[in-house]
């Protein structure tokens, strides 16, 4: 292929550079009324009373909206196919307030200053009780997040809004107590991860404008904008025919925009005073009021024979969902899932999960989305389990990782790995980090210890019948090509790699396709870019519709020789008559190829036909009853994961417990790679992520709710000064299913930094945690524990060697 595989520069890199208006803020209209959100103080609370008449005095007010003003029918603000498995339980806004940050009422003026003024102004009687905070105290607690009667849960996934409970199940094969009663060794232990903010660089933003039909325009940084059109539409109880939503080039998304966080308060604005506004998050709103990662606690058993083969693993996910439920039925399910999966040989498995409310701030999709979390509990026991076993971490992974045709026990996506090269994965990585002489741990003296780890990950490529993939291609009458599509390019580079596929699927250069953002009104329908879906499912749809238009450009190049169509090829330049075809389209035996030199004159003359891709798309435009543009879309019915190993090796500083991350090796593989450089940046990206997560990123509320680390000078996210450094090989399988043999990539690469990291720290210090963020307190702690515990044993040893003496 020429482009497919290819390290090919982003077809917006240029703009990016050189400061082009892309974003949502440079398109918005000059003339926007500036919206913000007067916000709960309280984590639990009821408006009693609210008044505002002091704040509309203000010059330049033009709307202040409370619960009073705004349609009363309950939504999710949760951007995934429909029917949505989140529940039904926000309104825009509403009496009973849930969480410190939690919006009370909406102030749209001509200026900053002025709704500063204003939202100053508003005053407020609450109504306060007591929250819900502790994540083992919220089920079946007397106080309810959501007393509500008209919560609502369409798919029935266990929710009870009236235990605090948004989900809940209980998945089983085999028996999993009699399996692990047969296993000599066994572990037992409870991790808990917590919440993480994604920390994108561009902060949630929409604009709204009326057309001059009246409908709804939403431009907004948005990685769901399909989703986002039906949201809008409940929330605002209108039809969802009279919105419209405009993509524009995302600053980053990470899953935080596949929750519908700031669009309903522009438009509902917009909806009531027919003048444009805008709305733009302070990073402090992205910090108090967006939608993190869950935090989880996961209580993992398992079970190992004497030869190291797992035999069965028990994992139980208590999630947080905080104050509404957003994705949360979903990411929970991810935890077992996609961890469970990763050991071929377990005989039994369980998989249990309750998502509680809280009174905290709504989590939502991140990065990984819950494989993340379950993965490192589950990757912390195995290597606990060897560690036991006394076998080299590695090689109980080598034992029971997922291999070609091989059984993914507990995934139910796909029953088996038809395609996979983790055994490849493990070999390489295991070559690059020198295991075998680094490992366990290196003494460098003077208190510096270094230690190395692994971790296994699996995760998905996209969700079996339900994601949607939709692609529009059509030739324009200057021979060159538009692409439009419904899936967001969030910085991943998806514009790019649907080009790339389209050009080499068309045998045309990648300047000749012109790749168009999502428009609602007249691009093809995508369910969005979030489950690691964009380049496994677009992707098909791409070739679908490229496929499709190459036989509808042969028709009419057929025509415009008047020759038979089944007997034209096309190379991209031309479509041009097969002459090694005869009548019945077969290749032309000797005999006829010794035909007399008439009927052989007039096939001389037909071998010389053909007609440019130039003309043919002249032809299109006039004359012609062939289409040019052929929209198609995909969705699989399976969800074939990409595997990946990481190693890393840490320094531990002994006395103070500090860790530098000294080298990092991962080998992916994601089938195909379409785009060796993006694919490689999007690992380097997530094992950065990965890093933060397991050292440093950690939500953390006062005993009040309230969020302590509200900014960055709070919340401490990597810099590239704190990440050594970081080495990507790929070792390719070819899943059939998808484009070129591509699986995805964006999710799978934050998944193993914090078991890998957990474990390095383990192997270079002896302290086993198994709480994250891993800070040098929790391990100069575990230090002198070990150490004081070491001294105890050493008193009971001569106590015992002094009665032995006597």
């Amino acid at each position: 292929m020429k482009y497919v595989n290819q390290p090919v520069r982003k077809t917006d890199a240029m703009s990016l550079v050189t400061g082009k208006p892309v974003y949502t803020d440079d398109l918005a209209p000059k003339d926007c009324l500036i919206v913000k959100v007067l916000r709960s103080p309280h984590a639990n609370a009821w408006v009693e009373d609210i008044k505002t008449g002091t704040a509309e005095k203000v010059a330049g007010i033009a709307c202040i909206l409370t619960y009073k003003d705004v349609p009363k029918k309950r939504f999710t603000l949760a951007g995934q196919t429909a029917p949505e498995m989140s529940p039904d339980d926000r309104l825009i806004l509403d009496r009973h307030v849930r969480f410190v940050g939690d919006a009370v009422a909406i102030v749209a003026g001509e200026t900053e200053e002025a709704v500063d003024k204003a939202l100053k102004r508003i005053r407020v009687d609450y109504r306060v009780e007591a929250p819900v905070l502790d994540i083992h105290k919220a089920k079946d607690n007397p106080i309810l997040v959501h007393p509500e009667e008209d919560w609502k849960l369409k798919i029935p996934l266990g929710g009870d809004n009236k235990r605090n409970l948004c989900a809940s199940a209980v998945e089983e094969h085999g028996n999993v107590d009699e399996v692990l009663s047969k296993c000599k060794y066994t572990v037992e232990r409870t991790y808990h991860t917590k919440a993480n903010q994604q920390t994108m660089m561009e902060t949630f933003r929409t604009a709204c404008y009326l057309d001059h039909f009246g409908r709804l325009i939403v431009l907004s940084s948005t990685q769901i904008p399909f989703h986002v059109r039906r949201i809008v539409g409940r929330a605002l109880d209108i039809p969802a025919s009279k919105v419209r939503v405009i993509k524009p080039r995302i600053g980053g998304g990470f899953g935080a925009k596949q929750t519908s966080v700031s669009e309903i308060y522009p438009a509902i604005v917009t909806w009531k005073t027919g003048r444009p506004s805008k709305m733009i998050f302070s990073r402090y709103e992205s910090m108090i009021c967006s939608s993190p990662r869950h935090e989880m606690e996961i209580t993992v058993r398992a079970g190992a024979d004497e030869n190291g083969i797992i035999k069965a693993i028990d994992v139980y996910t208590l999630s947080n969902t905080g104050a509404y439920g957003e994705h949360s039925s979903t990411t929970v399910g991810l935890s077992g899932h996609k961890s469970i999966g990763l050991y071929r040989h377990t005989e039994a498995y369980k998989f249990a999960f309750d998502v509680v409310y809280t009174n905290i701030q709504a989590a939502g999709a991140y990065r990984g989305y819950g494989a993340t979390q379950g993965i490192f509990a589950v990757e912390s026991a195995v290597n606990e389990l060897a560690h036991q076993i006394g076998m080299d971490p590695v090689k109980i992974k080598e034992l029971n990782m997922p291999v070609e045709g091989g059984p993914l026990p507990g995934y139910p996506d796909v029953p088996y790995a038809q395609s996979c090269a983790m055994d490849r994965c493990m070999a390489r990585a295991k070559e690059m980090m020198d295991w075998d002489a680094k490992y366990p741990r290196r003494d460098k003296g003077n208190g510096k210890v270094r230690g190395i780890g692994v971790a296994m990950a699996m995760q998905g490529s996209s969700i079996a019948g339900v994601d949607v993939g939709g692609a529009d291609i059509k030739l324009n009458e200057d021979g060159s090509y538009t692409l439009a599509l419904g899936c967001t390019d969030m910085g991943t580079g998806c514009d790019t790699i649907m080009a790339q596929i389209a050009a080499d699927c068309l045998n045309t250069p990648m300047d000749n396709i012109v790749v168009f953002s999502v428009d609602t009104d007249i691009s093809p329908y995508d369910s969005g870019s979030y489950a690691s879906s964009t380049t496994y499912t677009t992707g098909v749809a791409v070739m679908k519709a490229c496929e499709e238009l190459k036989k509808k450009i042969c028709k009419l190049g057929a025509e415009m020789m008047e020759v038979d169509e089944n007997k034209v090829d096309f190379d991209g330049s031309y479509v041009f008559y097969d002459y090694d075809c005869d009548e019945d389209g077969d290749a032309a035996t000797a005999d006829e190829n010794s035909m007399a030199s008439t009927a052989a004159d007039d096939k001389a003359d037909l071998a010389e036909k053909k007609v440019s891709i130039e003309d043919i798309a002249l032809k299109s435009t006039f004359f012609n009853n062939v289409e040019l543009q052929v929209v198609q879309q995909h969705s699989s019915p399976i969800s074939p994961p990409p595997f990946m190993v990481g190693m890393v090796e840490v320094e531990v500083d002994t006395e103070t417990g500090n860790v530098d991350v000294l080298d990092y090796v991962a080998a992916v593989d994601c089938g195909t790679p379409i785009n060796p450089n993006l694919a490689r940046v999007q690992t380097e990206g997530g094992i950065a992520q990965g890093i933060g997560m397991a050292l440093w990123e950690d939500v953390q509320y006062t005993d009040k709710g309230k969020i302590r680390n509200n900014s960055f000078m709070q919340y401490k996210i990597p810099t590239r000064q704190d990440i050594g450094n970081i080495r990507v090989a790929f070792e390719s399988s070819y899943e059939k299913t998808g484009p070129f043999g591509a699986k995805s990539i964006g999710e799978l690469v934050i998944d193993t930094p914090c078991p890998a990291i957990a474990e390095a720290i383990y192997n270079a210090t002896g302290v086993r945690l198994t709480e994250l963020p891993m800070t040098p307190e929790k391990i100069a702690m575990g230090i002198l524990k070990n150490k004081m515990e070491a001294k105890d044993q050493m008193k009971e040893n001569a106590k015992t060697e002094a009665k032995v003496d006597r």
